[in-house]
């Protein structure tokens, strides 16, 4: 296993940082690392926004649920899906852009997600410790007028950085065997698979949160897939030219 392999698989979120700054010429280079992630079609749909403004990282922080290391991470970067930049394009060519095509949202929300994991690594590497905040789109609207953010752009999520101040485990990530399929889907789940990981998950809950909070995997999907998640963003999406047809 190289050195690359073994950061990866040690990747766990930092939620509490130093106060040690993060170097701005550091922050470019991590988002120029970033930029080199694969982009579909060359369409580089993604824009940072770093956010240092304090009355704004709480606002933030306040709608993303009240996470309160969106204010106190020493970098927070919002990460924004952009077919505006593009759309400008075909301005310069005197064509107007079709807005409402599934497949660009598709497209350049993939391209956040993946420049957003090249940063992540990156930083990693640098000794920073990185925590992914989806909670953005509790509220993306708010989020949205809060950053300026223009017709066809929207929030897919926040990042903080920092240097950590804590040490936690990583989180057991289910059997390769589960998630590696060969030729076509597997519709024959091993039971007794799911149930050691099950066993897995509620042992590191127990041990992370010192017996607070005893959960399997199963029953955190439960919760999650068991009723509605952010029904708004469908009306959000629409109302910002993502129309998806």
């Amino acid at each position: 296993m190289n050195d690359v392999v073994k950061l990866m698989k040690a990747h766990r979120s930092i939620r509490k940082f130093t106060n040690q700054a993060v170097d701005d010429n550091l922050v470019r280079e991590l988002i120029e690392a970033g930029q080199c992630a694969a982009t579909s079609s060359y369409l580089q749909g993604v824009s940072v926004i770093r956010v240092r403004n304090i009355q704004t990282r709480e606002k933030i922080a306040e709608l993303s649920g009240n996470q309160s290391y969106v204010a106190s991470a020493p970098t927070f970067l919002v990460f924004c899906a952009d077919l505006n930049r593009s759309g400008q394009c075909c301005e310069r060519n005197d064509h107007t852009a079709v807005e409402g095509m599934t497949e660009h949202f598709i497209i350049a929300t993939v391209d956040v997600a993946l420049m957003a994991q090249n940063v992540a690594l990156a930083a990693e590497s640098k000794g920073l410790g990185i925590c992914y905040i989806g909670g953005i789109r509790n509220n993306p609207e708010e989020v949205s007028e809060l950053l300026q953010l223009p017709r066809m752009v929207y929030p897919v999520f926040g990042l903080c950085l920092g240097y950590p101040d804590q040490d936690p485990l990583p989180k057991p990530r289910l059997p390769v065997d589960m998630v590696l399929m060969e030729e076509t889907y597997q519709h024959d789940r091993d039971n007794k698979q799911l149930d050691d990981y099950d066993q897995i998950i509620r042992q590191y809950y127990e041990q992370r949160t010192g017996g607070k909070l005893s959960q399997t995997w199963s029953e955190q999907m439960n919760k999650l897939l068991g009723k509605e998640s952010r029904p708004h963003m469908k009306e959000f999406l629409r109302k910002r030219g993502f129309e998806m047809r």
